[in-house]
């Protein structure tokens, strides 16, 4: 196994999340990953798509799962990192398992309905021969089969309720029908949440165990089911709109899950906080400014109010930005910070650089 990584630092990885979940970790979650590690075998001719949906069903599960096991291969993980890996096939692909169309390109994936029904005229209801939903079970099995828990295998991204609704009621359309035909809202909704459900449990069958744990599509490590949560939708529409047709659907995901995060996605989410911090089984807030908006570093009366209300924070960014967040809250305690894109920036930290900077807050590697 050319990984760099082994099962006794996945040891320390379930000791450090299980107290940082528990409010007892004195300092940061801290995740960095660098693409410098010499993988040890040869490159694949297969090439990486970060969309695993462009890669076409002649492409077996094997092949793909041998690709990314290759570009795992390439990384060093410090300080709390580890080696996970989300089949993605598109923000909400619980709309493709449902019937909508999925419409995949290199840069994005979009899902689109098949049919211009009226809201009226939607139903949600399984279909264990969807083959986009198959592929992705299928997928899983060769991850197993390959990593052998080494590699944390994280449940797709499902998508929110209203997202999975609106790929079958784009543009205006759902808006409207929020006014015109709530009942039927409320149906899709809930029978949205089952589907989910279902959805969530087979994978989460298929990859536990020998998964350690859990882990999403930001990989923080829990024990238990954790997922993050979202409903980009819901920038669109007012607070009493977010609480009377998002929140109940949503609070029933969060007593399910026992560690539940919600994905806050620009400003114009800002105006449901109050309503999302007023639900106790949440247990965090993960922030996004947005592009065009000030970066993470510029928003400390929210991570403010996060902290007041108890619940957790998670933001990506670097070390730098970490520093600051710090400084204007006055503790480390109950942040994480997921730092992917060390080789990215000009001029690159050096290993001694990431490792001083890790072990200021405690962080040995």
């Amino acid at each position: 196994m050319s990984i760099n990584f082994n099962n006794n630092r996945f040891e320390r990885i379930i000791e450090t999340s299980r107290k940082w979940w528990a409010g007892k970790l004195k300092r940061p979650l801290i995740q960095v990953t660098t693409r410098d590690h010499d993988p040890g075998r040869p490159e694949p001719k297969l090439s990486y798509e970060f969309y695993n949906a462009v890669y076409p069903f002649s492409v077996s599960a094997t092949d793909i799962i041998d690709r990314i096991d290759y570009d795992l291969s390439c990384l060093t993980f410090y300080g709390d990192a580890f080696p996970h890996y989300m089949p993605f096939f598109g923000a909400g692909v619980l709309a493709a398992f449902l019937g909508a169309q999925l419409d995949q390109r290199k840069e994005t994936c979009w899902f689109h309905p098949v049919s211009d029904k009226s809201v009226s005229e939607i139903t949600f209801q399984p279909d264990p021969e969807n083959r986009w939903y198959n592929r992705v079970k299928d997928i899983y099995t060769a991850g197993v089969e390959r990593w052998e828990g080494l590699v944390q295998l994280a449940i797709t991204d499902l998508g929110g309720n209203l997202d999975v609704l609106a790929s079958f009621r784009p543009g205006e359309k759902l808006l409207l029908d929020l006014y015109d035909y709530p009942d039927d809202i409320k149906r899709l909704t809930w029978e949205a949440h089952e589907q989910w459900w279902n959805c969530y449990e087979v994978f989460d069958t298929l990859i536990r165990p020998p998964n350690h744990g859990c882990t999403a599509w930001t990989p923080i490590f829990s024990e238990y089911p954790y997922y993050m949560l979202q409903c980009d939708f819901a920038y669109m529409i007012s607070p009493d709109m977010f609480d009377e047709f998002v929140k109940p659907e949503l609070t029933a995901s969060c007593k399910r899950l026992t560690n539940a995060f919600y994905h806050l996605d620009g400003p114009g989410q800002l105006v449901h906080l109050d309503s999302l911090l007023a639900i106790d089984e949440l247990k965090g807030i993960q922030w996004i400014p947005g592009d065009g908006s000030p970066g993470i570093r510029h928003w400390p009366d929210v991570y403010r109010k996060i902290r007041n209300a108890g619940k957790l924070i998670q933001i990506f960014g670097d070390i730098g930005d970490l520093d600051t967040i710090i400084e204007q809250l006055g503790s480390a305690e109950g942040i994480a910070l997921i730092c992917m894109d060390f080789d990215n920036p000009t001029p690159k930290p050096s290993k001694t650089e990431i490792i001083e900077a890790l072990n200021r807050y405690g962080v040995n590697d």
